[in-house]
């Protein structure tokens, strides 16, 4: 049975003058037949499921509509067309630093988004601790929420939310909030609960992060699905080269065209990496010290043939 379903969901977005104008402004053209609406699909007609441990990744351009998937599957916002189904408690990781109050300290804070989270005070009481610990805050538990930077109000949000044990995880762009050691850690904190047999739904523009920890692709470009897919490798590579040339796939053929493309480019790439690096070796055996010689030769050789360095393959391939 799948977990998370989506059937043909479409939502769609309204948009008007009425801040521009005011309430009564607003009253006066609407009774008069003056003030118009309009309407645009943010995700028109999407369609997949994911079964249990499943880990869905959304790729997309700004404006493709990830976001807003993610809301309508999570209930904050209700679809136009089409059915949501979901199966098993949802931990959302979605717009991480709103949903606090500023004036009130970071243990108050703590408190006030579990209880929204669903947490009762008890389980909060015994977490309070590590969640403390995890976003790196134990001695800044007196200020106020205001009072923090960005990088600290993403980290409590996080850790608060990282507590949660859910049969569902959604995460929009989370693993990139703090700096490089917090991001190395909150990675590792999703592994984790990754390796519980979750299913997840991760949207992110690191397209390296989507290869590393889904098996499922949902491509969508200015609402459209483009493709639902677990072939990852290669609707991935079409990907990266559709970032290129912005020229979207009409058929399997286009995608498979384009993931060779790119393929392509990638061995270009990495040769003309691998030959910068053999001519700097040439240089410093060359010109260098014999030490530095060695040095940079091995260094070479840990990173593109490993096995040379072993005693038996140099005797066997002499």
């Amino acid at each position: 049975m799948a977990v998370v379903k989506c059937d043909n969901v479409s939502v769609i977005y309204k948009t008007g003058d009425f801040k521009a104008i005011g309430l009564k402004e607003y009253v006066v053209r609407h009774l008069t037949g003056k003030y118009s609406v309009k309407e645009f699909y943010a995700d028109k007609n999407i369609t997949f499921e994911l079964e249990k441990g499943d880990m869905l990744g959304i790729i997309g351009t700004n404006g493709a509509g990830k976001s807003t998937i993610l809301k309508a599957i999570t209930g904050i916002m209700t679809p136009a067309e089409g059915k949501v189904k979901t199966k098993g408690r949802i931990a959302a990781f979605l717009e991480l630093a709103s949903g606090f109050d500023p004036d009130m300290t970071i243990k108050a804070n703590t408190y006030l988004r579990g209880a929204m989270l669903g947490y009762t005070k008890q389980y909060i009481d015994d977490r309070y601790d590590d969640i403390i610990k995890f976003a790196e805050l134990e001695k800044f538990q007196d200020y106020t929420f205001k009072q923090l930077s960005s990088g600290m109000k993403s980290r409590l949000a996080f850790s608060i939310a990282a507590q949660c044990q859910p049969e569902i995880i959604i995460l929009d762009e989370v693993l990139s909030v703090g700096d490089g050691s917090f991001r190395k850690k909150s990675k590792e904190k999703m592994l984790e609960i990754l390796e519980t047999d979750v299913t997840g739904i991760l949207v992110s523009h690191s397209v390296s992060q989507i290869r590393e920890l889904c098996n499922k692709i949902l491509w969508l470009d200015h609402g459209e699905q483009i493709a639902f897919t677990d072939e990852k490798e290669l609707y991935l590579d079409a990907y990266e080269e559709f970032l290129e040339t912005k020229v979207l796939p009409k058929s399997r053929q286009d995608i498979v065209d384009m993931a060779v493309s790119y393929g392509i480019k990638m061995q270009a790439k990495h040769q003309a990496e691998s030959n910068k690096e053999a001519a700097k070796l040439q240089s410093i055996l060359e010109n260098g010290e014999k030490s530095s010689a060695i040095t940079a030769a091995i260094n070479i050789l840990e990173k593109s043939c490993p096995e040379a360095l072993n005693k038996k393959y140099l005797r066997e391939n002499r």
